[in-house]
């Protein structure tokens, strides 16, 4: 059984060789089916049952390891085939309930946009998320210096989501999200600690939140997950389906939580190319928006931790591992999408 890990390996690089075949017959073809009905089955939980899975298979492992150490590795023979076993059981569950998400076309192929962009056109997109961004600020916010605070519950977040992907339907008949699967971690504070704000269950097809993060983000991390949970993998593809599924969303927290978080990024890019410039258009942005942004800034601060960069490090090698060779700074792929979009689609953002 052990050995059947490396021959499921082969096949999945055989595989990631046809993005046009995984895209049509396992993205859109088997995928959703799987999808849907893992939301179907664990949905209506009121808790996560991914994180309880987690759990019990972190406590059986540490048991094997001390059983080991006490047998002085005898048994050593024994515990290695059993790893090995386990390792392929789940190498091949992953890949076939989600992972083959990662080896898909291309989000901006699919979506028939470029992948470049020029500094004028990144300007112009920051400039516009700048005057956005206010804009809700102004209707929102208390005063012009306080951050903006989140009214929703956590449960109504979640079933707010599902206005947002209703909206964004009529352009990507394919983000048809119900029945609804996302809750709130049970190990948030794990996940705190290695620094991120959720994750989608591969197995379970559960999505997540930190519960823990700034109430201000919510709305932008559940439809990020729940952009996993539709079969977008890599994380800058995520990260455009939920921007703009709390764009299009007619609550104005959500259009907030994601706007704000669309215009650091774009922002940050137009620093890179060009620090003078970028002053000059962050100067344009609310003194409360930065309030917001400190919040999550100094939430992370607190969560610093020796063990942060293995995190780091060990996420980054996840990320090249299936498909996204830049690592964590694929992420900036996610501007590349939302410029071209915004020229194809101007009224979406």
């Amino acid at each position: 059984m052990g050995l059947f890990l490396f021959v499921q390996m082969g096949i999945v690089r055989i595989l990631a060789l046809f993005p046009n075949f995984i895209e049509d017959y396992y993205s859109n073809g088997l995928y959703p089916v799987i999808s849907k009905g893992f939301r179907y089955v664990f949905g209506w939980l009121p808790f996560s049952f991914g994180d309880v899975m987690y759990a019990v298979l972190i406590f059986i492992a540490l048991r094997e390891i001390v059983l080991l150490f006490k047998s002085r590795f005898k048994t050593f023979k024994l515990f290695a085939i059993r790893t090995l076993a386990l390792a392929s059981i789940v190498y091949g569950a992953f890949h076939l309930l989600w992972g083959m998400n990662y080896y898909r076309l291309p989000l901006h192929e699919s979506l028939s946009i470029d992948a470049e962009y020029t500094t004028e056109e990144l300007v112009a997109l920051t400039e516009k998320l700048i005057a956005k961004s206010n804009a809700l600020y102004d209707q929102l916010a208390i005063n012009d210096t306080m951050a903006v605070e989140m009214p929703l519950s956590r449960s109504e977040i979640f079933s707010q989501t599902l206005v947002g992907y209703d909206a964004l339907r009529k352009q990507f008949p394919k983000l048809d999200y119900p029945p609804k699967s996302i809750k709130t971690s049970l190990l948030s504070y794990p996940l705190s600690v290695m620094g991120y704000s959720g994750y989608l269950n591969p197995i379970t097809n559960e999505a997540h939140i930190n519960g823990l993060v700034p109430d201000y983000r919510h709305p932008v991390i559940s439809c990020h997950e729940q952009a996993h949970q539709l079969g977008y993998a890599k994380e800058n593809e995520a990260n455009f389906i939920g921007v703009l599924s709390t764009l299009n969303n007619e609550n104005l927290h959500f259009q907030y939580s994601g706007s704000i978080f669309a215009l650091r990024y774009c922002i940050n890019d137009v620093f890179r190319r060009d620090s003078e410039l970028g002053e000059q258009l962050r100067d344009q942005i609310r003194p409360g928006i930065f309030a917001n942004y400190r919040l999550s800034r100094e939430f992370w601060d607190g969560m610093d931790n020796p063990l942060e960069p293995v995190f780091k490090l060990f996420y980054s090698s996840y990320l090249k591992a299936n498909n996204q060779p830049a690592g964590m700074k694929s992420y900036s792929y996610m501007v590349a999408l939302l410029v071209n979009y915004n020229k194809s689609f101007p009224t979406s953002i």
